[in-house]
């Protein structure tokens, strides 16, 4: 009978403890987005048939035509729906480019990649979508990066036409 009561209370007590780590999961959650996108680890992955530059958890990731190699042109409301890839960031598999970093405005560090500076998009939801490519917004048209380094073809000439009404 007492082992019938233990794998029970056993149990009760697995169960407070994976609470208790659930508790601490949500409270470190609350800063989950910064921590996913303080994520250094790059890779590549096919989305819309192009192979192209994610990060470790497989988010598109973006350059921006106004960037220069040395300056993101991506600063105050911008940086909202395109955060920055924060740097220095280390190349996984399929990563053959240079990666380096350029020091921001507001003095954080961001990574680059063969001399664009990188950005996820907070429209995509998921792991392996781009929405944000070929968008004509914030002052410039934003592309995902090809694992060659260079701006992947946006997917749509319509989305980079910003309307036309």
């Amino acid at each position: 009978m007492n082992k019938k009561w233990l794998a029970p209370a056993g149990l009760a007590a697995l169960m407070i403890t994976a609470c208790g780590s659930s508790t601490s999961s949500t409270s470190s959650g609350t800063s989950s987005a910064p921590a996913a996108a303080s994520s250094s680890t790059l890779k590549t992955a096919t989305i819309g048939g192009a192979t192209v530059l994610t990060n470790a958890q497989g988010f598109t990731l973006y350059s921006f035509a106004p960037d220069t190699p040395t300056t993101s042109k991506c600063t105050g409301s911008c940086i909202t729906y395109w955060p920055p890839v924060k740097g220095p960031a280390t190349a996984g598999p399929g990563v053959t480019g240079k990666l380096a970093t350029i020091k921001r405005s507001d003095g954080s560090v961001q990574a680059t990649y063969n001399g664009h500076p990188l950005y996820t998009y907070v429209a995509d939801t998921a792991p392996g979508q781009a929405k944000g490519n070929g968008l004509n917004l914030s002052g410039g048209v934003w592309h995902e990066v090809a694992a060659s380094g260079s701006a992947a073809p946006a997917a749509t000439t319509s989305a980079s036409s910003g309307g036309g009404y």
